[in-house]
């Protein structure tokens, strides 16, 4: 089935109600205030909801540093050629239309006790609740020889943008029969399938454009997101073009040299043309600046992702530890939703609804040929639990794999209407 917008929200959409007081705010002013940090699909999806859905209750505030932002999902289409930049990015205007008052400012800073938010601008915003959907950053050392300021040299493009516009530049510099390298993270990271994407959609360019070009992939992990149904369209679309080196074989002692352009992996140096450095992840720094992670990811409440640290922070998407969903565009969407109920039956008394969860996450592996995993979820005292799941399956039809792709496309058109509005 084409996964259209209506179908999208629907399969997302929260049943069975219950009551909820509001909340006494601590300063006595009249308008409850919600502060969210982080404009993408956690963020700007909980900010939207909260708005909306309050018709002016309460006064919710984004604190976003980009004006225009760039999704992660999807920009591996752009590498391949499928998508233009401009096809990725989106603007704030529709949230602003819908009643939040968006910021542009970095959030360096937030005080638990006064429950006050630092912008780097010098401002502070007060807040009863805050909400917190910084996306990732990376574990400093995690790939010995590589840290961020590396990162023009190897890129890492797994926050989308210039660095996303760096590696395709490099990728279409390669000089003839070069090779390319990927160093592709441990677990948990962000977009489990992503680097196994990017491989697929660099080799569908090099295919094209240089076809004697080769891929090294070095991975720390034994299996990864996918991995039957990537290794079959590997060998069906670039066969002997992608070699593989996962943990067995010492793809999980690996070092960069960014000035030699070298690749070390398990002893073993080879020099390359590009390297995409792909670290091991964190939650983004105002997590840990707020003091909600557990050195590197923020444990949450199932039930409402509020901070397992603070009753009065929510943490969404991929900087939560939240139980089996992976981190994904789609759950974070997913987990706003919950939690932007969740917080708007605090403030104002609303009806609360049980927290339900879905994912999907799909995959272009080569024109057409797209496949999908995704799963549903509820809450439980312990984690964000797994129900149910399915998963593409190899050596399906052509045509299942083209209405899979659009399929993607439909999904993509959903989410980004019901983030930005």
């Amino acid at each position: 089935m084409k996964m259209n917008r209506r179908a999208f929200l629907g399969k997302t959409a929260l049943v069975t109600a219950s009551l909820a007081a509001p909340a006494v705010l601590a300063d006595g002013h009249g308008k409850p205030r919600v502060v969210v940090i982080g404009g993408g699909a956690g963020g700007a999806t909980a900010a939207r909801y909260i708005a909306k859905d309050s018709k002016g209750a309460i006064d919710v505030t984004l604190v976003e540093p980009t004006r225009r932002y760039y999704t992660c999902f999807f920009s591996n289409l752009y590498l391949g050629g499928f998508k233009e930049m401009e096809d990725l990015g989106h603007g704030y205007g529709g949230l602003a239309a819908s009643g939040v008052n968006v910021v542009h400012d970095w959030a360096i800073g937030v005080d638990r006790d006064a429950k006050t938010v630092t912008l780097a601008g010098g401002s502070s915003l007060p807040y009863d609740k805050l909400i917190l959907s910084p996306g990732i950053d990376f574990v400093e050392g995690a790939v010995p020889g590589w840290d961020i300021t590396a990162q023009n040299a190897m890129p890492h493009a797994y926050k989308a943008g210039s660095q996303t516009e760096l590696l395709k530049a490099q990728l279409m510099a390669m000089p003839e029969g070069g090779t390319f390298a990927t160093v592709a993270p441990p677990n948990p990271y962000r977009c489990p399938p992503g680097p196994y994407e990017r491989v697929s959609m660099v080799a569908h360019f090099l295919k094209a454009n240089n076809p004697t070009a080769k891929i090294i992939v070095a991975d720390p992990k034994p299996k990864f997101s996918k991995m039957a149904l990537f290794q079959e369209g590997w060998a069906n679309h670039y066969e002997g073009m992608i070699d593989w080196i996962g943990e067995d074989f010492g793809g999980g002692n690996v070092s960069v040299d960014p000035a030699a352009m070298t690749l070390t992996i398990d002893g073993e140096e080879t020099k390359v043309d590009v390297c995409n450095v792909i670290p091991a992840m964190k939650a983004g720094r105002i997590a840990e600046l707020a003091g909600v992670t557990d050195g590197n990811w923020a444990p949450v409440n199932a039930a409402d992702m509020s901070s397992k640290a603070d009753p009065d922070i929510y943490v969404l998407g991929d900087a939560s530890q939240q139980g089996d969903m992976p981190k994904s565009g789609f759950s974070a969407n997913s987990q706003a939703k919950v939690c932007a109920n969740a917080v708007r039956g605090v403030l104002t008394g609303s009806k609360v609804f049980p927290a339900k969860f879905s994912n999907t996450c799909w995959s272009l592996i080569d024109t057409n040929d797209g496949v999908k995993v995704g799963a549903t979820y509820e809450a439980t005292p312990e984690k964000i639990a797994k129900v149910d799941g399915f998963i593409s399956q190899t050596g399906e039809s052509a045509e299942l794999r083209k209405t899979t792709y659009e399929e993607s496309e439909g999904w993509y058109t959903g989410i980004t209407s019901d983030m930005f509005g």
